[in-house]
């Protein structure tokens, strides 16, 4: 049996609708990608002045953190405080750690001149028993293909000091119960890493970048603040316990008046 003619013309109608939605589709696909295209190159344009900004400003912020770095030199372990104080780099400082940081003299983090190619992160320490430098840096660079360099100082530790294997060197004489590891190894491990690495996530980079670095005073604060409150605690619970003395004896003159 033949397909009817009406069922046929049904088919070709149908068929041709098809193609013209497909068409509709096709066309607004294009026109939709070029709006796109359009928002990609504002935001890139954006991108540049936001790049240019915060040169200018990198520029106007430096002799301010040079003045706050004078200023925080007279100031005794401030940044070994800081650290302490801050709830994710204080967890990361052993106790030999820290008798190191009390020789930090500054942290200075700087950008690339076009902030875009990377970073590096300074400490600056006075002369000091346990190694040879006076600056241990790490510097990240962002490579165009979208990787990551990492580079650092390569502690010169004096004799009897170090970090075998990757952990705080026992000092003789003083042994340890558990040997923890150090904070240093953070200057370890990317000298073993210096080459081109995808996906690094450096969190502790960006902690004391986006964190510390900005507003230290914060945790340094922050450590007193606690102290002060807890002296607080002391002299009020001090308080508490004179006036419950003095009740207690009210209490018993009372006693002793009634039994007269």
């Amino acid at each position: 049996m033949g397909v009817d003619k009406g069922k046929k013309q049904k088919i070709a109608e149908k068929v041709e609708a098809t193609e013209q939605i497909d068409e509709k589709l096709v066309l607004s696909i294009e026109k939709l990608q070029e709006i796109q295209d359009e928002l990609e190159k504002i935001n890139e344009e954006a991108s540049d002045k936001v790049l240019e900004i915060e040169q200018k400003y990198n520029e106007v912020r430096k002799p301010i953190y040079d003045k706050r770095t004078d200023i925080v030199k007279s100031i005794p372990d401030f940044w070994l405080t800081a650290f302490m104080s801050h709830p994710a780099l204080g967890e990361l400082l052993t106790e030999e750690d820290q008798k190191i940081f009390k020789y930090l003299s500054s942290i200075e983090v700087e950008d690339s001149k076009d902030v875009k190619s990377g970073y590096s992160i300074t400490f600056n320490f006075n002369s000091n028993p346990y190694f040879e430098d006076s600056k241990l840096a790490k510097t990240f660079t962002f490579l165009d293909e979208g990787t990551t360099k990492i580079s650092s100082t390569q502690i010169k530790w004096k004799e009897g000091m170090g970090l075998p294997n990757g952990n705080a060197n026992e000092k003789k004489g003083n042994k340890r119960s558990h040997v923890e590891e150090s904070f240093f190894t953070w200057f370890d491990d990317s000298q073993q890493k210096d080459e081109d690495l995808d996906e690094i996530n450096d969190e502790i980079a960006e902690i004391i970048k986006d964190d510390l670095w900005p507003n230290p005073l914060t945790y340094f604060n922050t450590d007193a603040d606690e102290e002060d409150f807890e002296e607080g605690d002391d002299e009020e619970k001090g308080s508490d316990t004179e006036d419950d003395d003095d009740g207690q004896d009210d209490d018993d003159d009372e006693e002793n008046g009634d039994e007269e």
